[in-house]
């Protein structure tokens, strides 16, 4: 039986709702939860090695040299990835890879201004998350990192 044009078919509609569940990401950071969405079309190598490591937890500190931002060092930690949709100035919600090279692999969070540098220069990083729910808290977040030290964060597929 055919379907009306202006509605598509029920399996596409059933797959794209499965692929866009693969996308969404919970990350609790401290104790604030924000719900997002990783950004595979823009940045598919990156996105496909992050769910490889998902859940993910670890803890993150403030940034020394980039303005308003926490991070995880990961150290000589390989992605094998390149770069690709690569910034050094991410929005406030944005979180980056940095894949290593000049500095050691970090993932980045920004809540703030960022110009993504390291005590090397500038640098940059995969635009990989966006973050869509939650963002009012990301100022007290950093907030909290800067004033209190590191915070317990995990990178989570969404539940259901």
């Amino acid at each position: 039986m055919l379907q009306p044009a202006c509605q598509p078919p029920k399996a596409g509609s059933q797959r794209l709702e499965e692929e866009n569940a693969l996308n969404d990401i919970t990350v609790t950071a401290g104790p604030y939860i924000f719900k997002g969405r990783l950004e595979t079309e823009l940045a598919p190598k990156t996105s496909a090695a992050f769910l490889k490591v998902l859940p993910y937890d670890s803890q993150i500190v403030h940034v020394r040299w980039s303005g308003e931002g926490v991070w995880v060092p990961l150290g000589e930690t390989d992605f094998e990835v390149g770069y690709e949709n690569h910034t050094s100035h991410p929005a406030p919600g944005h979180v980056i890879l940095y894949p290593g090279g000049i500095s050691e692999t970090e993932i980045l969070l920004a809540y703030g201004g960022v110009d993504f540098s390291s005590k090397m220069g500038q640098l940059a990083g995969n635009h990989f998350i966006t973050l869509t729910e939650g963002l009012e808290n990301l100022p007290a977040l950093g907030k909290l990192v800067l004033w209190e030290g590191a915070q317990a964060i995990r990178f989570e597929l969404t539940a259901g």
